[in-house]
């Protein structure tokens, strides 16, 4: 049985999936992204506009790599994510963030406690994504903003080939040296070949509870920064 049973996401092995990965996690991230992903945090960074004193939540914050820039300007961060790993090792990196363990779609969190929400390459990797959408719009409050940084589809047709190329092919052979776990690579290539389109996920948000929903391509539309108000 695999990450994959009867065609849903099992968060169980998701959580422990990432939970092996946790250690090394950050550094493939920039092997395989090229170090793009440095530009696609600082451009998530920038959209969040964090504020001193604004309580703001990191969703699938894993390590607290996206978080500590959003602290780093004065924010009260707090980084909820559904492995145990992953917060361990955000913990020793990070020890002045608050690390939550929780799934995404049952956030424990009173309603309207957050200024703003953020979720970086991770809501595709929740099973139900509308009830997540929901639960952010619950815990955010009124007229606060939501943030989501996800890998997408490439406008151009060359660069969508070559990507496609690139994820079946060559990410899995570069996780399996770095990390000894080609499986969940491949698992990381599918969920992002199924992804919903740029337009197709702007309008999952904003059919569950956000309004002013717009987006920005990155890299060519090899990311999306999704942007929405409660």
């Amino acid at each position: 049985m695999g990450i994959f049973d009867g065609g849903e996401k099992d968060p169980a092995r998701i959580a422990a999936m990432f939970t092996a990965l946790a250690p090394r996690y950050d550094l493939v991230n920039d092997l395989v992204s090229f170090g793009q992903n440095r530009a696609w945090r600082v451009a998530t960074t920038a959209a969040v506009d964090p504020q001193p004193g604004e309580r703001i939540l990191d969703l699938a914050g894993g390590t607290g790599a996206s978080a500590a820039p959003l602290a780093a300007r004065g924010a009260q961060v707090t980084v909820c994510d559904i492995s145990p790993g992953m917060i361990e090792v955000g913990r020793r990196r990070h020890p002045a963030l608050d690390f939550v363990a929780a799934d995404g779609a049952n956030l424990p969190f009173a309603d309207g406690h957050f200024d703003k929400a953020t979720v970086t390459f991770g809501v595709r990797n929740m099973p139900d994504a509308p009830k997540v959408l929901r639960e952010l719009a619950r815990v955010v409050k009124p007229g606060g903003r939501l943030v989501i940084c996800e890998f997408s589809h490439p406008v151009a047709r060359p660069l969508a080939g070559l990507y496609r190329w690139y994820l079946t092919n060559i990410l899995p052979k570069i996780a399996a040296i770095a990390t000894g776990e080609p499986q969940a690579y491949r698992y990381f290539a599918n969920s992002i070949l199924g992804w919903p389109s740029q337009v197709d996920f702007a309008n999952q948000i904003a059919n569950n509870g956000w309004r002013r929903v717009g987006f920005r391509n990155l890299s060519g539309g090899i990311a999306c920064l999704h942007r929405a108000t409660r």
